[in-house]
């Protein structure tokens, strides 16, 4: 079956105009058939036209009952009572008292049928004479009135259907949904109502629940207007003795949940602030795409060129702008087909199919080109540029993370060769970057596994050439690749974000082993240790962490010395004095290590509030060739701020003489002692305790 419109009127407009007008005056002359045709006026439901029958049942002449309100003819109906006589979705039955002319009720039963455009109603009034058809109308009415209080003013649409397809019933609230009257729908005419591609699969249901079963379809429905809602029609079987089977269903309109739903989705899987597809839907992009051992699937990763300058110059907004105005430069260059996506911050990926390696570059210079041109933010004219790498799909691509994987390294290749650039991925480089990639992801296990082992280098004072200081050295032994380097591992953490975990850990580690050595020596335990900090620490999760290091183990802030580098101080000075007062408020020594190569401002230096310079090793190394300027300029610097110096890498007796000789307050290095495990140190530290009033310093650090 297939049904191509909605029935838009009962009438067949193909009733001759002669016939039309002998009913008309049929039903106008005749005594035996009553009929008012009502009509809101002025906001009100009055009487417009009665016919012969009418005037004779209730006793008013035509003049009379024209603009009459019907409320005056009704007055047992209440407001809301004759809002359901008045309905403009069905007709209505009722068994109600008239007020006739004289004033006398009469009861009589009402059929009540809106007009097709809803704005009159067809009154029919039968006269109820006998005490017996009084009765059974009064049952009949209240039968309807159960039935419209359970499904007709009900906010669900229902159906009812005593036998196989045909409709005997409609509640109000489909009538609303899809714009028209129930006699419009009763019968087959519901089946109009439903969406053609949608039509068979509700006929497969009902024919199931026919058979005694349950039924369940979703249906696209449409309105008068043109409109359409998608709904889900649930079947019920009904059997009615004497009549058949049928069915009740009712309808759950899904249109705002669905629309819903799907503006989830979207906003799942694309960027809020450009529209492009995100970082979760270009994977899944990719991956559909990619099929091993084939070529022509491409990848550009795009990298803005100084957008943190338009951010910091210009704001966040312009900032928004800017990224904004690439999405939509992007989508224009690109072909038909092709995917652009924000892979964050100001990072985005173009993927296109059946390239090869030229024509991805040439799509690439396109973009370059699109984008140069200049965008106005803040008043501004701004050129974008942006950093390109380019990959092509190729052999030793296993799976489609690697494809996006390289053209991210490719990108990064770009922006190491200057700005604003376009680079095909060097595979050499490839290979360098995934190394990268592993050994970032071996050192996070490393450091949740607390693999990373700390090594105590001990300082001594150059008054007595006793050590009461360590500084705690991270050392991590790989179990491939043996001994990293902490100049490897510690950038490594920087870039990866590691470097929170790893100073947690330093910090929890040398905290134990202090406490430990308190433990295992007592008065002859090391009475600080110095702990390096990096740059990316620098910040208000600093002082947390000091003390809940110190608060875990037991131990007084004083026993702690945090060291920074002098080029760490001077990234952000002001946010820097900020973390060092609190550092030094709650008890905690400051150093600057590697004082001297920072290129700092001294007069700023005045103000930080730190209790020692560390003289990096390289100025103590020229000591040795008979250059001792730096060093003995960075000692007497340190005497005249009131703070103390540890010279380091300290490697012969020669080189310790001079040094106590030039005014350094601590030494350390190599020739004084070398790093060793916690439990070596305290070995060390045992072996040279000594009775109360001597002096005994260790072996290799022959200080004057």
């Amino acid at each position: 079956m297939t049904v191509t419109a909605i029935p838009t009127a009962i009438a067949d407009p193909r009733v001759a105009p002669e016939i039309v007008s002998s009913v008309f005056y049929g039903a106008a002359v005749s005594t035996s058939l009553a009929l008012l045709v009502a009509e809101t006026v002025g906001g009100e439901p009055r009487i417009t036209w009665g016919n012969e029958g009418a005037m004779h049942l209730l006793g008013y002449a035509l003049e009379d009952l024209r603009d009459l309100p019907v409320a005056h003819l009704l007055p047992s109906l209440r407001g809301g009572e004759l809002k359901l006589l008045l309905r403009r979705e069905r007709t209505a039955r009722m068994n109600l008292p008239f007020r006739t002319a004289s004033g006398v009720f009469t009861e009589c039963v009402v059929l009540c049928t809106p007009t097709p455009t809803g704005r009159m109603w067809n009154l029919r009034i039968v006269s109820a004479d006998n005490e017996q058809e009084r009765a059974l109308r009064a049952t009949a009415d209240v039968h309807e009135r159960r039935f419209a209080t359970l499904t007709e003013r009900s906010p669900v649409p229902t159906l009812l259907s005593e036998q196989g397809m045909r409709l005997a019933h409609v509640n109000d609230a489909f009538c609303s949904l899809v714009g028209l009257q129930s006699e419009q729908l009763l019968g087959t005419g519901w089946m109009a109502c439903i969406h053609p591609d949608d039509l068979d699969g509700v006929i497969e249901q009902v024919a199931v629940v026919l058979g005694g079963g349950d039924g369940e379809a979703q249906a696209r429905l449409l309105q008068r207007d043109g409109g359409e809602r998608r709904t889900v029609i649930r079947f019920a079987h009904l059997f009615t003795p004497g009549v058949g089977a049928g069915f009740v269903a009712s309808i759950e309109d899904i249109t705002e949940r669905l629309a819903f739903e799907t503006r989830l989705a979207h906003q799942a899987n694309h960027d809020p602030l450009t529209g492009l597809p995100n970082r979760t839907l270009l994977a899944e992009h990719v991956a559909a795409r990619f099929v091993r051992g084939q070529a022509g699937l491409a990848c550009l990763f795009l990298d803005l060129d100084n957008f943190k300058v338009v951010n910091d110059s210009l704001g966040h907004a312009a900032g928004d702008e800017l990224l904004v105005e690439v999405a939509d430069r992007l989508r224009a260059v690109v072909r038909p087909g092709d995917l652009v996506a924000r892979f964050g911050g100001d990072e985005f990926v173009v993927v296109c199919e059946d390239v090869d390696e030229d024509d991805a570059v040439t799509l690439a210079e396109r973009i370059g080109a699109a984008l140069a041109e200049p965008v106005r933010l803040g008043g501004v004219d701004v050129r974008p540029h942006a950093s390109v790498g380019v990959t092509v799909q190729a052999d030793e691509h296993a799976c489609a993370d690697d494809l996006i994987r390289d053209c991210d390294i490719a990108m990064y290749q770009a922006k190491d060769g200057g700005k604003g650039r376009i680079t095909v991925l060097d595979h050499h480089a490839r290979a360098q970057a995934r190394d990268k990639l592993r050994l970032v992801a071996d050192l996070r296990d490393a450091i949740e596994r607390r693999d990373i082992a700390l090594q105590y280098q001990p300082i001594f004072a150059t008054a007595d050439g006793i050590s009461t200081a360590v500084e705690s050295l991270a050392r991590w032994q790989h179990a491939e690749r043996g001994p990293i380097s902490p100049t490897t591992f510690v950038p490594l953490a920087e870039e990866s974000g590691l470097i929170g975990a790893l100073g947690s850990l330093v910090l929890d580690e040398t905290c134990r082993q202090l406490a430990e050595w308190d433990r295992l020596l007592g008065a002859d335990a090391p009475r600080r240790a110095n702990v390096n900090v990096s740059a990316l620490q620098l910040d208000a999760n600093l002082l947390p962490l000091v003390v809940a290091a110190l608060s875990g183990h037991g131990l007084a802030p004083g026993r702690l010395s945090i060291e920074i580098t002098e080029s760490a101080l001077m990234k952000d000075p002001d946010s820097a004095r900020t973390v060092l007062q609190q550092l030094r408020d709650l008890g905690v020594q400051l150093a600057i290590d590697d004082f001297g190569t920072g290129y700092s401002s001294l007069a700023y230096l005045r103000h930080l509030p730190v209790d020692c310079l560390k003289v990096d090793r390289s100025f103590v190394a020229e000591i040795a060739e008979g250059h001792t300027e730096i060093t003995t300029a960075v000692i007497a610097l340190a005497g005249s701020l009131g703070l103390s110096t540890v010279a380091e890498g300290v490697e012969t007796p020669e080189l310790a003489a001079e040094l106590t000789r030039l005014g350094a307050t601590y030494l350390q290095g190599f020739g004084l002692a070398v790093p060793m495990s916690g439990a070596g140190a305290a070995a060390w530290y045992a072996q040279r305790a000594s009775p109360p009033g001597s002096a005994v310093p260790g072996p290799r650090a022959p200080l004057p």
